[in-house]
This record gives C-alpha cells, structure tokens and sequence, in this order.
C-alpha cells in the first residue's frame, strides 16, 4: 500500500493533531518518480505531533478492520445495556477523517487496468460508519463505492505496530485486537469448531512478547541474504539451539481434570496441528502428564531447518504460529477485565493486565542459544545488549513481513542503538526491503530523534512536525539531507544550534566571559586547549581570541 492523503474531520481532532489537519504524503509527480523502499521519517521536537500520526492512522485502521471482520467477540460489540462502550461502526476515534492510500486490485476488478494499484478513498463523517470508494483514477467516470468483500481485500494486508518506550496510544487499538484474536481461538475451542490456524484481525503489536519468536523465525527460515545485516554488525551467525514449553491447561480454571460438562476445555485443543510440525522438527520432546508440560528440544543445523522449511514453509508462517501459542497466554484474564479493555480509551489500561509468571504461561521460550562469531562460550540471547534487542527486533520484524502488503508504524525503534547502529538502520532496511523481488507494497513511517535516519533519507521522505499555537504541522526540509552532516541536521531540522553538551558549553560560555572581560589571552588558550575536546565551537572561540591577537598587533 502506499498512503496518499489524510484529514482529521472530527471537531474534537486526534490528540494533538487539530480539526482540520491534513497531509498529503505524495504528490502526483512524486507518485510516478516513488521508485523502491523508502520510509517517512517523522522528526520533531518532544510534544510536536510526530507520534500522534502513527497513533492516528493505527486508531483508524484497526476500527476499519473491526469493521470488515467476521468474527468480533460478545464483550467487544456495542450493546446499550452490558457494553455501552462497545464497537459500534459509526462511532469512532477520530469520528470524522478522510484516508486515501493505494492498494493492490481485488480479486473481482473489472477496470481497465487489472495490474495497476488502486485508488481507495475512505470517508467517515461525524456519527456514520465508514465508507470506502475506488476513485476515478482507476479507469472509471466516477468514484466506486466498494462492497464489503472488497473492502477485505484493499484494507492493509498487516498493519504492525512498535514502540521503544511507553506509547499507550498507539499500543492500545493493537493490543484490543491481540484480545479479539484469543477470543476468536477461544470461542472455536468452546464451540468445538475448526480453526483456521491463523486471527482473522490483522493488527499486530510486536512488544518484547515477540523478541524470541522474531529472531528464530528469522534464523530458522529465513533467507541467508536478508541475515547479513546481522552478520555484519553484531557478529550473529545463527541461533544452535531453544526449547519451546506447552502447558496444556484446562480453560477458564486453569486447573483440574478435563470435563467438557463442567465448562472446561483444554486450552491447546485448536493447536495439536501447531503440536505435531514441532514434534516433526524437534530433536528431543519430553511430556510431564504431572504437569500436562510438552517440552521441545531444538538443536539447529541443515537437517533440523529443513524439517522446519517442510512444516511450516516460510519464516513468516513459523512466525504466526509463535504468535497464536503466544497469544494463549492471555487466559487468565478475565471477562470483566477484558470487558474493561475492549471499551477503555485509557492511556494505562495495559496496567491492569496481569503478566504471569514464566511458569504459569501456556507458552514461553526457554535457552535460545545463538553462534556469534569467535565466541566458542555459550551467548544466550538474554544476554545481548538493548540495542542488539532492538536491532533484532525491528529489523527483524520488517523481514518477516517484507513480501507483504503491510503498514509498519515505528515509533523512535532506534532509541537504544549506539551511533553505528543509529547509521546503518536505514541501509540494512534498503537491503533487506529494496531487492527486485520485493513488490514495493509495504509502507512505513518511523518517529525519531535521531539524525542518522534522516541523513539516509530524501528530503520528500522526511516530515519536519512543529506546532505553533497548538497547531500542528508538517514540512519538508528545504535542504538536501539525504548525506547531509549531522550537525547540519540538528540545527535545520531539531533546532539546535549547540553540537557539545549542556555541561561543556557552560564550561566554554564561561570562557568566553572571561575572554571578554580582559584575562589573558595566551592563558586562556592553553586552558581551552586542555580542558576542551575538539568541536566547532572551541574552534570559534579559539579563532575569536586569535583574532583579538592579531588586531593589537
């Protein structure tokens, strides 16, 4: 998909974007020059509405996508009496916007041009469900209004979310469907009914839950050209070997001997498919009925992974199947609980979420052990730095779902990076995204406030956020910044004109009043010299008590 334009309608705005707000993220020329992977960076100061944009359009999305499904849960959907907070498809938040992205045709499409991506339109007025139209650009005299099997097929193929810190708002809308998907998976085991393997919602949230199944997922089955970024900056040849632990519980009790006529069910009932291609691959497996336990042992080498590319088929497909087994983890919250989350706008909802201990999980990794280069020592990949996580981890994320159709919205996902790290995001992105059999389907926008991804990207793909009396708005740098230095960066873009550190340039102020004030010039320039690193700066101030110098002859 590739995003075209967005208003916010709604009176109230979204956060802190106001009424009226609206960006146009491509222009027609544009458009036809968009050859290739390339993310929007969003850059800003603190509080200027760069998180907002990716908050709003996964607000969006995911009440679009409540919309299409089949299946949403009896606590979710709107009811005036029980769950006066619930879904209902003409009330959201925003409750007004317009949204036009390009997607890939439908199945049934009968315009003119069948390989050309499509123009979608989305309107929602104050108090209306939304409405989805194919625009004229398609090869028709007027705007299509589209029916809800094609509106299935030109909503985002995933839309996937990440933040480094705390984002409550853009969390909240992904973890809502991660619940919606275990109420699906539930209420096929209650009903005894099949399951299709995978949620029908395609909003995923990948927090730290996810940090284990992303990397072997990656390293079991994915391609060796696509790991080289990993190689090359952390050492990391592979993964020898995990175990994968299973508790079969009963459901909702969690305890007790399996008796259907007492309302319990055994909570993997709809997973044994998942169970037996892991029993396929494994290298050891290990029951405890004591504790209905399954334990799998996986030595990794050529065998072990073909056995897994003959279970599960791609990378992304061992993903989803990690995903489901993690997503039974949710059992013991409870209906109340859930009812609170599924109707809550609350920034701290996700407090109120139990975390189960390690033990008392239905599902968990165990002594993922990984092979870095020169280290013959066992390296848990426990052990690795926050930034070796986070490279891991977005990085990761956006392999997985690179053949996709899918709307990646980081929020700051090079917070714990070292400097290295920080510049070659962007690069091991393009290396990973930009192959020719890739489809360019993808869409992505990353939050930061760090200069590197900027300077590794065209000035069209960064949007420079301010906000004056309370509006927000976007610009495009009005300077080259794709190569463009560091410090030119922080002072056009972050406006911050100092390239040292707070404490340093007190030190070099107070020089500088001493200069002015008549110490002696010589001293003062043995002192800059040894107490001051090299930094324009020093060069300045050096140069300005030279000159002084040079004028008194």
């Amino acid at each position: 998909m590739k995003l075209l334009r967005l208003k916010i309608t709604d009176p109230k705005g979204f956060r802190s974007l106001q009424s009226g707000f609206e960006y146009f993220f491509r222009t027609s020329w544009e458009l036809q020059e968009d050859k290739g992977f390339a993310p929007f960076v969003c850059a800003g100061p603190n509080g200027s509405g760069k998180s907002n944009l990716l908050e709003v359009l996964a607000a969006i999305f995911f009440h679009l996508e409540c919309k299409s499904l089949d299946y949403r849960p009896e606590l979710f959907e709107y009811d005036p009496e029980n769950v006066p907070g619930g879904y209902r498809e003409e009330m959201g938040m925003p409750d007004g916007f317009e949204l036009e992205y390009l997607s890939k045709p439908f199945s049934d499409f009968t315009g003119q041009d069948k390989s050309s991506p499509l123009h979608i339109k989305i309107i929602k007025e104050l108090g209306g469900g939304p409405q989805f139209f194919l625009q004229n650009d398609a090869g028709f005299d007027s705007a299509l209004p589209l029916e809800s099997r094609q509106i299935k097929e030109v909503l985002p193929e995933f839309v996937l979310g990440y933040s480094s810190g705390e984002n409550e708002i853009l969390s909240l809308p992904f973890f809502k469907m991660r619940f919606i998907h275990f109420d699906e998976y539930l209420d096929a085991v209650r009903k005894q009914t099949s399951y299709p393997g995978t949620p029908e919602g395609r909003l995923t949230f990948f927090d730290q839950e996810f940090n284990q199944a992303i990397l072997l997922s990656n390293f079991i089955l994915g391609d060796e050209g696509h790991l080289q970024p990993f190689k090359r900056e952390m050492g990391l040849e592979g993964v020898r070997y995990f175990r994968v632990i299973l508790r079969d519980i009963l459901y909702p009790s969690g305890l007790g001997i399996s008796n259907k006529s007492t309302g319990q069910w055994p909570i993997l009932e709809n997973v044994r498919g998942i169970q037996g291609k892991l029993q396929h691959c494994t290298s050891a497996y290990f029951y405890d009925d004591a504790t209905d336990t399954h334990y799998y042992d996986f030595w990794l080498d050529n065998a072990s992974k073909k056995a897994f590319s003959l279970q599960f088929g791609t990378a992304l497909e061992l993903f989803r199947a990690f995903q489901l087994l993690l997503t039974l983890n949710l059992y013991s919250v409870s209906n109340q609980q859930k009812l609170e989350m599924y109707q809550s706008p609350s920034l701290y909802v996700n407090e109120t979420i139990p975390r189960l201990p390690s033990d008392q999980r239905v599902m968990r990794f165990k002594d993922v052990v990984l092979q870095k280069t020169g280290v013959e020592d066992i390296v848990y990949s426990k052990a690795l730095s926050d930034g070796e996580h986070q490279f891991l981890h977005t990085l990761g994320l956006c392999i997985l779902f690179r053949d996709s159709q899918a709307l990646f919205l980081l929020d700051e996902p090079d917070t714990h990076f070292n400097p290295d790290l920080r510049a070659k995001f962007i690069s091991g992105l393009r290396e990973c995204l930009q192959e020719e059999t890739v489809s360019n389907n993808n869409e992505m926008l990353i939050t930061t406030h760090a200069p590197f991804l900027i300077s590794d990207s065209k000035p069209d793909r960064v949007l420079v956020f301010s906000k004056t009396n309370g509006a927000v708005s976007i610009s495009k740098p009005e300077y080259n910044t794709l190569g463009a230095s560091i410090n030119k960066i922080t002072m056009n873009t972050f406006k911050k004109r100092e390239t040292i550190g707070g404490h340093a340039l007190g030190i070099l102020q107070d020089l500088r009043s001493r200069f002015e004030n008549g110490d002696d010039k010589e001293n003062l320039i043995t002192e800059i010299n040894r107490e001051l690193g090299d930094s324009v700066e020093k060069v300045l101030l050096l140069k300005t008590i030279l000159d002084s110098i040079e004028a008194e002859g």
